[in-house]
């Protein structure tokens, strides 16, 4: 938990202080886990040692993780000056800028990743659902199901899991037909929507019970009629989309399996016309 360091003092004696052991980060700061138990009459006068000494090496950030059974240490931490930066299940994250500058600290992330799942079968139905909660409940509205990308879960991915889990229907993924931003949504983040059209591999459903009243495979026109989708400018143009996706008269966005710089598996999503246009051109280079 803590490490000891030598400081030079006046008159040629040493002192030993201890300090809160840290790593520094790529950008000129400094990460502290705390990972064993500390009583937090030992903790502030630690942190408050380590904050001087940081700030002599001129370090920028500290990033200050607690385990949530370390939640003692809060009180300390924030009277030091540390504010919240986010927290998780098991863990709360507190950061602290040491420099008489402008804070350039990364902020919290600010988007919640979604996906509605376009499925049509070879007799032109869509699979729709009826959802026991949230705003649609009892509205007697069928629409696409939803849900919400997990972390660290692909689109493509997400998107094949939420149809299984609400309807039982087993899909392919074939591309993102558009994607819709919002803003001051939960918890005031903002919200990506991915609309992906899915190729079905099943038929037979079986919804879930605990989040689904009703699921069916429903003709695509009497979807698009429903008032709900016409009234509603963007259920519309999404229907609209749909329409013309089913008609062939649109391309969306096709998955690529790529890597990123660090070597991580990425995908790219774009007009799968390019795709082919491009794979014939990396096969010429």
């Amino acid at each position: 938990m803590s490490g000891a360091k030598q400081l030079a003092m006046p008159e040629n004696t040493i002192e030993q202080v201890e300090l809160l052991t840290s790593v520094n980060d790529a950008h000129g700061g400094v990460i502290v886990n705390i990972e064993q138990p500390m009583d937090s009459g030992v903790f502030a006068p630690l942190l408050k040692a380590s904050i001087s000494e940081w700030r002599n090496q001129e370090k920028k950030g500290v990033w200050l993780k607690l385990p949530i059974e370390h939640a003692n240490l809060i009180e300390s931490a924030v009277k030091e000056g540390f504010r919240y930066h986010h927290a998780e299940p098991n863990y709360l994250m507190l950061v602290y800028w040491i420099p008489e500058t402008a804070d350039t600290l990364p902020a919290n992330a600010s988007h919640r990743v979604g996906i509605g799942a376009f499925v049509m079968n070879s007799t032109r139905e869509v699979l729709v659902v009826q959802e026991k909660n949230g705003r649609f409940k009892g509205t007697g509205v069928w629409k696409f199901p939803t849900g919400v990308v997990d972390e660290g879960e692909d689109i493509c991915a997400a998107a094949i899991r939420e149809v299984k889990e609400e309807t039982g229907i087993e899909t392919e993924f074939v591309e993102v037909l558009a994607f819709r931003q919002s803003h001051k949504s939960y918890f005031s983040k903002s919200d990506l929507f991915f609309v992906c059209m899915l190729q079905p591999r099943s038929f037979d459903i079986q919804k879930q019970n605990l989040e689904i009243e009703a699921a069916q495979w429903m003709s695509v026109e009497d979807y698009i009629a429903q008032p709900f989708v016409q009234k509603q400018e963007l259920f519309s143009s999404v229907a609209k989309i749909c329409l013309a996706k089913s008609n062939k008269d649109y391309v969306g966005f096709s998955p690529y399996c790529s890597t990123t710089s660090s070597g991580k598996r990425s995908f790219l999503y774009f007009n799968n016309q390019d795709l082919k246009h491009i794979g014939a051109s990396d096969k010429q280079q």
